[in-house]
This record gives structure tokens, C-alpha cells and sequence, in this order.
């Protein structure tokens, strides 16, 4: 991130904004596996379809997914594949400081 304008952090901070929400990680990890329809979706997630819609539309905005209109259905999947290697980073970290924090406590005996 060396030396970039401003305008280019505003949009690198929206990105990770639309990254920030589980529900729009739970859609991103459904469409690893497939492309689904807002319906789809609404019902693996749990949610209705007009909460989903609304991750969808950030999610697109962001080049995270694309949209294909099929009959009266749109499908959504993923348009750029690097969120993954990102996500799958971050989780990584995240393992790591739960087993630090796990192996921390092994070490205190517990209180009696």
C-alpha cells in the first residue's frame, strides 16, 4: 500500500467494508462451491431474499460476483477468484491466534 493517493485507499477500505459482513461471507463461500439465484441463496442462508439481494448488490459493486440473467432468475457467481486466497489468509491467521491462545492456557493449570 506504499505511496498510494487517497482515492485509492477509500476504494481498497470499501472493499474490505463489503469483506466485513458475515452474511456476505457466508454468500461467497455458498458460490465457492456453486453459482445460485437470490432464492437459493436466501435459503441456505437463512434470510430473505430481499436481505440477500441487498449483500448481492455490494458484492457486485466490488467485482466480488457477477450477475446472469436467466429467464426471470438471476444466477450469481464468483468474478474474481483472489478473494479466496485473501479469505483463506486471513482464516489461516485467525487459526493460528486461537491455537496460540489455546496452547497459552494449557499452560496455567485450572483454578481449584
Amino acid at each position: 500500500m506504499e505511496n498510494l493517493p487517497p482515492e485509492a485507499l477509500t476504494e481498497i477500505a470499501a472493499y474490505f467494508q463489503a469483506l466485513s459482513e458475515p452474511t456476505r461471507l457466508q454468500i461467497l463461500n455458498l458460490l465457492r462451491q456453486e453459482e445460485h439465484n437470490v432464492g437459493e441463496l436466501a435459503q441456505l442462508c437463512g434470510f430473505t431474499a430481499a436481505n440477500i439481494s441487498r449483500h448481492l448488490t455490494m458484492l457486485t459493486k466490488h467485482g466480488l460476483v457477477a450477475r446472469e440473467s436467466r429467464g426471470t432468475s438471476a444466477y450469481y457467481r464468483i468474478a474474481d477468484e483472489s478473494v479466496y486466497e485473501l479469505c483463506d489468509l486471513v482464516c489461516g491467521k485467525i487459526a493460528r491466534q486461537l491455537q496460540q491462545a489455546a496452547q497459552k492456557h494449557q499452560v496455567f493449570p485450572p483454578a481449584e
